[in-house]
């Protein structure tokens, strides 16, 4: 059985605060994006009780302990003991440390895949509560519809947003961000007072641009001068709007529909249209 985990982007990204459990509450719109790694898992029938892992395509860095998709299985077999041995394999395209979201898709469709194809029998607010286990963003790919998302990045509300009669540009300077470095650069002042991007959002596209913000662009723009380039050379380019997507490094625009060249013609950044 074969599924396609795809990636999101964040439209706005506000930090409130960090908690007590070490986390830090956010608000932010998810929206998945037509960008996708695949996903295969197949019943090992030589095996008793195991998974069988590999990947192709990007490398995925980091120990097997650490790899959303084995967590995944064995978060569900831990609860459902009759799961068997599979083989499971990955073709990984969307970049990692890229504010994408793919190692959480990768997690949250392995428990997709694995309840459709064992037949688990698990409700969506099962699944929900088992990918937030795995990390922030895991319970937005089991629901996978543009959502407004507090808390941690589980609590979810589906907006209606369409985005596509428009093209979307992302741009990957194979620049990898520490998601923790980033949160630790900000400087948090407690006040509540916020710009809720589910206001931003519901009005037109081209107002976005000075009011839908991404808190982490400051401290990483001021690391990563080359970051902050993409986003001004995609507006130069002509996109209605631009910005990075999660702690970074991937960068989008957002054009109109007829807008055809690349932006960065043999560069070594890794584009991407989608649309």
């Amino acid at each position: 059985m074969i599924l396609f985990p795809n990636a999101k982007i964040n439209l706005g990204l506000n930090v409130l605060r960090k908690r007590e459990d070490g986390f830090h509450d956010i608000e932010t719109v998810f929206y998945p994006i037509r960008f996708m790694d695949a996903l295969e898992v197949i019943e090992d029938k030589d095996r008793h009780g195991f998974i069988k892992f590999s990947c192709s395509g990007l490398p995925v860095f980091g120990s097997e302990e650490d790899n959303l998709c084995i967590q995944a299985y064995y978060l569900l077999k831990r609860d459902f003991p009759q799961l068997p041995a599979i083989k499971m394999h990955l073709h990984k395209a969307i970049p990692m440390g890229g504010g994408l979201g793919g190692g959480s898709a990768d997690g949250a469709f392995v428990l997709r895949l694995l309840n459709e194809k064992f037949n688990l029998n698990l409700s969506t607010p099962q699944l929900l509560n088992y990918a937030a286990a795995l990390g922030s963003d895991g319970p937005f790919f089991i629901i996978n519809k543009p959502c407004f998302a507090t808390g941690r990045g589980e609590i979810l509300e589906e907006i209606a947003l369409d985005l596509s009669g428009y093209k979307i540009i992302l741009v990957n300077p194979n620049i990898h961000v520490s998601t923790a470095w980033a949160f630790g650069q900000l400087k948090l002042s407690g006040d509540p007072k916020h710009p809720d991007p589910r206001n931003i959002i519901g009005q037109p596209i081209n107002t976005w641009k000075d009011r839908l913000q991404n808190y982490f662009e400051t401290p990483v723009f001021e690391k990563y001068p080359d970051i902050k380039n993409i986003r001004d050379e995609l507006y130069n380019a002509g996109a209605i709007y631009a910005a990075m997507s999660g702690s970074g490094s991937t960068v989008f625009g957002i054009f109109d529909k007829a807008f055809s060249s690349t932006v960065f013609p043999g560069s070594n950044y890794f584009e991407r249209i989608i649309g």
